[in-house]
């Protein structure tokens, strides 16, 4: 149940409340029905079971009243309390159900409780569970305890526990039957998790996955035939949005999380209303369309079709009726063929042969054994890679091994021995393998012969002999040839890997490093990784690693091993939970660099997932990682420097790479220029180490600005990404801002400004921003025409090079002499800037909002803007609940009201009331902003009574009292301008 939930049932992201939620899908649905029905039953099916006390009992808030649990006798019910008669050894109710005003708490501490509230439950069971779920999202912790967390239970767990029974029964143990029962509950809840994952992948197996791709042909084919006239399909379908992002979605991005692809209008003949549609990767469905606000309401009505067509056919009888004609008979032909299209937006990689991954089990002597399933996993989340190699390099040096026209004699004197192999006795085969290793194997020639001839399948053949020499002599030659991208294909294709693993298991060490050095090859491209059958080699190996880690050879054979196959995230998560960390960082102790590269190398591999770089803190591994940065061996340097670049996204690590000493050692390793791999390790791990203003410190005293200036030419794009990265965090510091202009580095900047990498202008616009703070730093920004390029990227179509370009612009404006007169040079300058504020992305349009507030110091440039419409652009904003967009975007408000009628605008168009709100907000920089919004608003006497209506003197009252000054009068200016208004229209009433 835990590795299910954690791993295939959908939830919502954490940033739309406390905590994720579970999605509203058919698949979370199916579960959730298991899952009740698995419950209820429980205690009749497992009677001693389920009454076995949880570790910690579950706690959430329900929907039922504790009267709801009168119609139980072992209940004692009233109308605020129930408990249960049954109780723990302390004498508490193993279920308690609490009302508190409207809420509901509901504690239960067994199986048979829990199955009571379901009993009680009714027509609600599934949200019972659901809310029990979402409040308990590791259950077999609660269940079982704090050993069990997060990992579900996998077959360590289960060893584990049976020994503990064993221990008991042979020492007679009081408790042996208490810990029987527990072993028996962990039994029965590991069967049902398994059941709950098989489910999950029929479920996902059967659904559809739209892509943006498919959605445009979509659109456009039906939009090909509507019209006005009533022989067309539709009257029209649209796009609701015209903004495509990079992906090809046309969804905002926090939509895109849930699957969302685009937006449709669709307008039939028949039906009166409009029709908006989500285009999701589950298929197409209505939403409740778009609010008297203009926002969408993105709440799914009905059910997901897989195809527009199929949708249409069931909303609009004219659409049938008009599709039955001979011209649209292809429709009719495609829906009858729909379950072939559905088929093929499953990725099961038919072109390379790959479409039943096996699974782990046990058999009934409890051996581990490998079960064929479907494979329905998909590739962007539970295989994605993160090495750079790419499937598109390895096709292309397919091509050209293919190409070999001339072949030397080698070749086909190892065609002749490969013959032998097949038809020889033991002798002649081991024979026949000794003279084809004295071949040069690493020759593309020699290895293609062994292919041509059928080799690969004999070689493969004979490790499932029972000759020990003919099984070693095969190994090598599959280690040597192994390396090259063909036969690594083909070797998978024969199911080389599958036997490769079942080695792993064997007795003679010497056999289990040449499989695990095989495997080590095969496993470097996407496909080989993706075969389920790894995740076994990978608890394998972490068993004979951990059962000879004295032997050097195989704890290297292994590390090679498990560094191929920790290119992918499942096999990341494979690699923690066989309990991989703690061996990994026993042999990151290891003085032989033979174990410490592979060792080094998967860690900074695994380093991308958060568990693993809080994993490498946690063990001590930081310390060793600094200790090897000092190695004469440039590839380990490189990767202990990889590893602390991608560690340090963490304030704590950082810490931790200062005080081991490892600024030092990655200062000096930028004197090796020529080594690009690691002068990219270096120069990252420097970058994110700078985010730390007391690593800053160090980086001044060890001079590192000056060679990370001289860093800013002839470098690989993915090095300066790193270097004006670091710079940028270093600029934060006035005395670096000079560091930088002295060393030569601003005009190095500004000329990067002209690049095309979407990474490298986002450190490079803030490299810039930061240095314009010091005017002569900003008067070599503006002589360079600095200025103008960071407002030219203003138009890029990524948001972050939008945002970033716009907080540079902040600092610019404030620093450069004659700051108006230059902003109104750049022609459309302006009207560019406001037009973003149409932008979707909240830190674009906060950035946008801070730039706006300096233009608006000019008041000709405030007219400008003011033309361009943004008084109701900024309005339009004034609902947001996000308090780094609420800060800047209350000071843009403050400054644009200084002309004209703009404060009589904006209260017009309905910004004051949701400003008051802003004083609610526990940020003190947003009172600061937003007291100034107000205090300029207040100036018009609507506004003055909007803001009393909203309950704004006792907020202000509130903040009068702050030690910051503008606060203070900004808040008091307020006031008294409602004051003056009340006490006018007192006089006046008093006439």
């Amino acid at each position: 149940m835990g590795a299910t939930l954690s791993s295939r049932a959908q939830w919502t992201s954490a940033s739309e409340g406390a905590v994720g939620k579970l999605e509203i899908n058919p698949q979370n649905e199916q579960l959730l029905t298991e899952i009740a029905e698995f419950t209820e039953v429980f205690p009749s099916k497992y009677p001693a079971e389920a009454e076995k006390i949880f570790n910690k009992p579950f706690t959430w808030n329900s929907s039922l009243d504790p009267i709801s649990f009168t119609s139980l006798d072992e209940i004692e019910a009233s109308d605020m309390e129930a408990k249960s008669k049954a109780c723990n050894a302390a004498d508490e109710p193993l279920l308690t159900v609490i009302k508190d005003n409207d809420k509901c708490l509901i504690t239960a501490a067994t199986f048979e409780q829990l199955s009571n509230v379901l009993k009680c439950a009714g027509n609600r069971k599934l949200s019972e569970v659901q809310a029990c779920l979402e409040a308990n999202r590791d259950p077999i912790s609660n269940m079982m305890g704090p050993a069990f967390a997060r990992i579900g239970i996998d077959d360590t767990s289960l060893v584990k526990a049976h020994q503990l029974l064993v221990r008991a029964q042979k020492e007679g143990n009081e408790n042996v039957e208490e810990i029987n029962t527990a072993f028996n509950l962990l039994l029965v809840v590991n069967s049902f998790d398994m059941k709950l994952m098989q489910l999950s992948f029929d479920i996902v197996a059967k659904e559809i996955r739209l892509s943006p791709e498919a959605v445009e042909r979509d659109v456009n084919l039906l939009r090909s035939f509507s019209g006005a006239d009533k022989s067309c399909l539709l009257r029209s379908i649209e796009f609701m949005s015209d903004y495509v992002f990079a992906n090809g979605c046309r969804a905002p991005p926090w939509r895109q999380v849930h699957g969302d692809i685009a937006y449709i209008i669709i307008k039939p003949f028949d039906i009166d209303e409009q029709l908006v549609l989500t285009a999701n990767t589950s298929g197409y469905y209505r939403n409740k369309g778009v609010s008297n606000e203009g926002e969408i309401d993105y709440t799914r009505i009905g059910e997901v079709f897989p195809t527009l067509v199929m949708f249409m056919k069931e909303q609009s009888a004219h659409f049938v009726s008009t599709m039955g004609r001979q011209e649209f008979a292809f429709f009719n032909k495609t829906g009858k063929d729909e379950d072939k299209n559905i088929s093929k937006n499953i990725n099961f990689d038919e072109d390379e042969g790959e479409s039943t991954p096996a699974a782990m089990t046990r058999d009934d002597t409890g051996h581990l054994s490998i079960k064929k399933t479907l494979s329905i996993l998909k590739p962007d989340e539970d295989f994605s890679e993160s090495s750079s190699e790419s499937e598109e390099e390895e096709d292309n040096a397919d091509r050209r091994q293919e190409t070999n026209a001339d072949l030397p004699s080698e070749y086909w004197q190892i065609q002749k021995l490969v013959k032998y192999l097949k038809v020889g006795n033991s002798t002649a085969t081991v024979l026949a393998l000794c003279c084809i290793r004295d071949f040069n194997l690493a020759q593309e020639a020699c290895q293609l012969a062994i292919r041509k001839v059928g080799g690969l399948e004999v070689l493969i053949n004979l490790l499932d002999t029972d000759e020990i020499k003919c099984k070693i002599g095969s190994l090598k030659i599959l280690k040597d040839i192994s390396r090259n991208t063909q036969l690594r294909r083909a070797i998978v294709d024969l199911g080389g890997l599958q036997t490769l693993v079942k080695i792993l298991d064997d007795d003679n060490k010497d056999l289990k490093c040449l499989a695990a050095e095989t495997i080590a090859n095969v496993a470097k491209f996407r496909r080989a990784r993706r075969t389920l059958s790894i995740v076994i080699a990978i608890y394998t190996e972490i068993h004979f690693i951990s059962s000879h880690e004295k032997d050097v050879n195989v704890a290297r054979c292994g590390a090679l091993a498990l560094w191929s196959c920790s290119k992918s995230t499942k096999n990341k998560q494979a690699i923690r939970k066989a309990g991989g960390i703690p061996y990994l960082a026993k042999l990151l102790k290891s003085k032989n660099e033979e174990i410490l590269i592979p060792v080094v190398g998967t860690l900074q591999e695994c380093a991308s997932e958060r568990s693993y770089r809080l994993a490498i803190r946690t063990e001590g591994m930081i310390e060793d990682l600094v200790n090897n940065l000092n190695s004469e061996n440039q590839e380990l340097q490189m990767h202990c420097a990889s590893a602390i670049f991608k560690c340090a996204e963490e304030e704590e690590t950082r810490n931790l790479v200062r005080q081991y000493g490892g600024l030092d050692p990655l200062v000096r390793l930028l004197q090796h220029r020529d080594n690009k791999e690691l002068l990219a390790a270096a120069t990252g791990a420097i970058w994110k180490c700078s985010k730390s203003p007391e690593n800053v410190l160090r980086f001044q005293e060890l001079e590192a600005i000056e060679k990370l200036v001289g860093l800013l030419t002839d470098q690989p794009e993915e090095v300066l990404i790193n270097v004006v990265g670091a710079l940028g965090e270093c600029a934060a510091e006035h005395s670096n801002q000079v560091a930088i202009r002295k060393a030569g580095g601003i005009p190095l900047l500004v000329n990067l400004l002209t690049g095309t990498n979407q990474a490298l202008l986002v450190n490079v616009t803030k490299a810039v921003g930061a240095c314009a703070i010091d005017p002569e730093c900003m008067y070599i920004i503006d002589r360079l025409d600095g200025v103008r390029l960071l407002w030219s990227l203003l138009k890029s179509s990524n948001p972050n090079v939008q945002a970033s370009s716009a907080w540079a612009i902040c600092p610019c404006i404030e620093n450069a002499k004659d700051a108006g007169e230059m902003v109104r040079s750049f022609v459309g300058g302006l009207e560019l800037i406001v037009s973003l504020l149409k932008s979707e992305d909240k830190e674009v349009l906060a950035s946008v909002c801070a730039a706006i507030a300096n233009i608006a110091k000019d008041e000709e440039n405030l007219a400008v803007i003011t033309d361009h419409g943004v008084v109701p652009m900024l309005a339009k904003l004034a609902t947001t609940t996000d308090d780094h967009l609420r800060r800047h975007l209350a000071e843009a408000i403050a400054r644009c009201c200084m002309w004209g009628n703009n404060r009589v605008a904006f209260g017009a168009a309905g910004a004051v009331a949701p400003l008051v709100h802003y004083l609610k907000s526990p940020s003190a920089s947003v009172h600061r902003s937003t007291a100034k919004a107000l205090f300029q608003l207040s100036k018009d006497p609507n506004n003055c009574i909007t803001m009393h209506e909203n309950g704004v003197v006792k907020l202000l009252i509130d903040l009068v009292g702050s030690t910051d000054s503008t606060l203070q009068e900004a808040s008091a200016g307020c006031i008294s301008n409602i004051r003056r208004l009340a006490l006018a229209n007192e006089k006046a009433r008093n006439r």
